[in-house]
């Protein structure tokens, strides 16, 4: 089989990103996915929301691919006609302990470099939405909703238009260096695919394709702790036009009020370990859910609640304690050209654009 330039394992919204960004026609670019298309784990069971950028460190993988992708997303949505819509987003703080960590959030993400954030009191807050009942509260004015399947879409279709190949129902098996090379394994290739370069984009399984090439996961603090995230739609429209999103907690960001691009609402993710991957919702954790929501949204009624999505995030932390992304280039592991990005949580759909340039300057890849 002729050498592949490279290889992306994954074609998730992070994966596809990186394909397109690679993709030329002078170069030969193999996406392989276990699935029998692209986004059917984390990039499509999720929230939608492209974030601002306030909640993790400065100097954190996780703020800067943010803040960059994120305006890298809202222009290419000029450019290519995905969905995306900058609705802004309010941080209630409900008790009057919380109102500091407002203005925690506020400095931290002036400090991220995050535009339009605004402190205001709870009696103000009918200028941004009514419906809403808050002490106080953070306005991220830079905060929106994307489709990620139109996202993934337009990803897709640069990647296919520059040349890149998708192979599909191919989970990777093995790998071997040989003669300077990656010799790559799939279900469903008779053939291993010589690579020069690959990049581990995996997703859920990212930590498992990793330890193929050798390394060892648990050593490195590579391995991966699922936590599930569950949804409820809510059966009637509510009179809130922003995003609403309580303090955040230490495994998320709380149970907060998103809009599709359709104008239906929907509560959630809650997060809580799993061992195993299921996309199963426990319909009597509405009752959380409301009692939640509640706080901020008076108008809520329990009956208002039905059981919608559900998600897995890969995270680095068995606690779901902060983690920063995984994207390493790893030739001083002996491994070079071989790129892993492990751990690749929220805000990754945010991030994907700016993700894939530092893959591509990881491995001195030209535009």
């Amino acid at each position: 089989m002729e050498e592949i330039d490279a290889v992306v394992i994954g074609a998730g919204a992070v994966g596809l990103a990186v394909a397109a960004r690679l993709a030329r026609p002078d170069k030969n670019v193999v996406v392989l996915e276990r699935h029998a298309r692209h986004g059917l784990e984390t990039s499509s069971r999720n929230s939608e929301v492209v974030h601002s950028g306030l909640y993790y460190p400065a100097s954190s993988l996780k703020t800067k691919l943010c803040v960059e992708g994120r305006r890298r997303l809202y222009e290419l949505a000029a450019q290519r006609g995905f969905f995306i819509k900058k609705t802004g987003k309010l941080i209630v703080a409900c008790e009057e302990d919380e109102r500091a960590k407002l203005e925690t959030l506020r400095k931290q993400g002036e400090a991220n470099g995050v535009e339009g954030l605004e402190l205001i009191e709870g009696r103000d807050l009918g200028q941004f939405s009514y419906g809403v009942r808050a002490l106080a509260a953070l306005w991220s004015r830079e905060t929106g909703i994307v489709d990620s399947e139109d996202l993934m879409r337009a990803y897709l279709d640069e990647a296919q238009d520059k040349g890149a190949i998708f192979v599909w129902g191919s989970e990777l098996t093995n790998v071997e260096r040989k003669n300077g090379l990656y010799m790559l394994w799939a279900k469903g290739q008779g053939e291993p695919i010589p690579a020069r370069r690959v990049i581990n984009a995996a997703g859920l399984a990212a930590d498992k394709v990793a330890e193929l090439a050798g390394l060892d996961c648990d050593a490195l603090g590579y391995r991966l702790h699922f936590f599930k995230g569950e949804y409820f739609s809510l059966k009637r429209a509510l009179d809130v036009k922003p995003l609403v999103y309580p303090v955040p907690a230490k495994a998320g960001l709380g149970i907060h009020l998103t809009v599709d691009r359709q104008g239906r609402h929907r509560l959630g993710p809650n997060a809580f370990p799993v061992e195993e991957i299921d996309y199963d919702i426990d319909a009597t954790h509405a009752d959380s859910f409301f009692t939640a929501a509640s706080r901020y949204l008076p108008g809520l009624m329990r009956e208002d609640l039905s059981p919608g999505t559900a998600g897995i995030r890969p995270k680095l932390s068995a606690d779901g304690s902060f983690r920063d992304f995984v994207i390493n280039e790893e030739t001083a592991r002996g491994l070079p050209g071989w790129v892993n990005l492990i751990g690749i949580e929220s805000p990754g759909l945010t991030a994907s654009p700016a993700i894939a340039d530092l893959v591509a300057n990881l491995l001195s890849w030209p535009r």
